[in-house]
């Protein structure tokens, strides 16, 4: 008998067979052990975080764009709290860029910051590219730059003089990266992004959502861009190529979703690092495969978190994941779709003596770090 107070199933029923997608929101049921941790179990490094002007609106070259911190101090509380001894920041960009955040960072607060440099690679296309590219590395570093950060516009958007793409194996590139190593200067390298943004644009594709939020994230059209395939296999022909530069592969080794593809590139190259940072969403839906990884490469992982606005409550999400055995959590707290994947994650529960090259370890070898 149906009563007042019940909704009409059929009707109900017939208005959710067509919910759009982005309107389904699902809250879930299940209600795990839950494990709050304060602080890092050791003093920790982000390797991985944007403090300066580049990513924050506006025209960094021009003057008209903010900090991304704008309370400095108010950061440094934030990390005594967490127990993140050091942030690397890799918004320095060139020339006075380079200059403005070495002060206002790292050598206003020594100790707890250290800027990395990028790269015009634009300049490619002139006579004197290499030259130019190689006096920047120097210049960089004279003004106090401590690594080199390359993002994924090489290889997606960055074009020569015919107006082809300049990937990260053009003997130029490799030439320029190179010189990094001479100058003791380690390279943080971001190439391509998830694979689903190379996969086609329907209704299989597991990042859609985010991807008819984010249209200029789709990289699938192979008219226009290198495959994934294509862009990793560049990736690793540059770390093989200089030897005597210590690479990063920026978000688990650009390739979170193939860890085979990963591990073969760590036992290939001594000189290749992945960070984890801004990779939870994928690395927590397979812990056991990602601990065991770190434990075969223990001096070969690092800590980094890529949140910015850097703050508190992603500190310890992320300490939370390294250290606890939670399961099925949000790495998203309070968003209604996690904008990475619609999924929660699992813990690595990694133990101590694996911790401590994760945190710090690693990254204070890497950078020179008493």
């Amino acid at each position: 008998m149906r009563t007042d107070d019940q909704p009409d199933q059929p009707d109900a029923f017939a208005r959710l067979q067509h919910l759009p997608v982005v309107e389904w929101t699902p809250v879930a049921q299940l209600r795990p052990p839950e494990t709050e941790v304060r602080r890092t179990a050791v003093p920790a490094v982000d390797i991985h975080n944007h403090l300066g002007r580049w990513l924050s609106g506006g025209d960094w070259q021009q003057g008209t764009a903010p900090w991304i911190i704008d309370d400095v101090d108010a950061l440094l509380k934030d990390m005594d709290d967490c127990g993140i001894q050091t942030i690397v920041n890799l918004d320095g960009m060139w020339g006075e860029e380079v200059t403005a955040n070495v002060e206002r960072y790292d050598r206003a607060h020594p100790g707890r910051f250290l800027t990395f440099c990028q790269l015009d690679w634009a300049r490619l296309a002139e006579d004197d590219g290499v030259d130019a590219l190689r006096a920047s590395l120097e210049d960089s570093a004279a003004r106090g730059a401590r690594g080199v950060k390359v993002w994924k516009s090489l290889g997606l958007t960055v074009r020569d003089r015919d107006g082809q793409l300049v990937l990260p194996d053009d003997p130029r590139v490799i030439a320029v990266l190179g010189h990094a190593g001479e100058l003791g200067l380690p390279v943080l390298i971001h190439t391509a992004d998830p694979k689903a943004f190379f996969e086609p644009l329907d209704e299989r594709n597991e990042r859609l959502d985010e991807l008819l939020v984010a249209r200029d994230w789709w990289f699938g059209d192979r008219a226009v861009h290198p495959s994934f395939e294509r862009l990793l296999e560049a990736h690793a022909a540059l770390v093989a190529a200089c030897p005597g530069t210590d690479f990063i592969g920026a978000h688990f080794g650009c390739a979170a979703e193939d860890l085979d593809l990963v591990e073969r590139m760590l036992a290939a190259n001594p000189n290749y690092h992945v960070d984890i940072a801004g990779r939870m969403a994928e690395l927590g839906r397979q812990p056991r495969r990602v601990r065991a990884l770190i434990e075969r490469f223990p001096d070969r992982v690092l800590f980094g978190t890529d949140i910015y606005p850097a703050e508190a409550e992603q500190f310890r999400l992320h300490a939370r994941f390294l250290e606890t055995l939670d399961e099925a959590f949000s790495y998203a707290p309070g968003a209604d779709i996690p904008p990475q994947g619609r999924w929660s994650v699992s813990a690595l529960g990694l133990p101590p003596e694996l911790l401590e090259p994760v945190y710090r370890g690693n990254a204070a070898r890497i950078l020179g770090l008493g």
